[in-house]
């Protein structure tokens, strides 16, 4: 939570005014928190399967980075190529921040539906998985 509230005061330090206001800028953590909740599932099950600790680690840059810099976060869409685009309208991250985007600047919009399915749809189907991993080490 140290991270949001520095995040959210300097934004307001250097000129970002939410249109969501408090209520809207306390609903956007909800997504951000949701997803970075799931993605230690898809980690751990990678580890029980690598159980090289430098491994999963440099896997988890591997596999995190390319989708993060292939997403809305930083750049619009539409100056992207239409093969670049269609990977970004499918990208769980751009949903993600298209739902914490949504609510602080008081928009609207499907992205939080869209989030909270691939935060579900991840949750659902390697959170089993990983259980099932650990299950057969013990």
């Amino acid at each position: 939570m140290f991270t949001v509230l520095f995040t959210y005061i300097f934004g307001v330090i250097i000129g970002y005014r939410p249109d969501g206001g408090t209520a809207g800028v306390i609903a956007a953590v909800a997504p951000v928190i949701a997803f970075g909740l799931s993605l230690p599932w898809v980690w751990a099950a990678v580890a029980l399967l690598v159980r090289d600790p430098a491994t999963v680690s440099s896997l988890g840059l591997a596999v995190l980075l390319p989708p993060t810099f292939a997403s809305d976060i930083f750049v619009q869409p539409r100056t992207m190529p239409g093969w670049l685009q269609a990977f970004v309208k499918v990208n769980p991250i751009s949903h993600v921040a298209d739902a914490a985007r949504d609510p602080m600047n008081n928009t609207g919009g499907a992205g939080v539906i869209w989030s909270f399915v691939a935060i579900l749809a991840i949750t659902l189907v390697v959170a089993p998985l990983t259980l099932h991993l650990y299950s057969k080490r013990t």
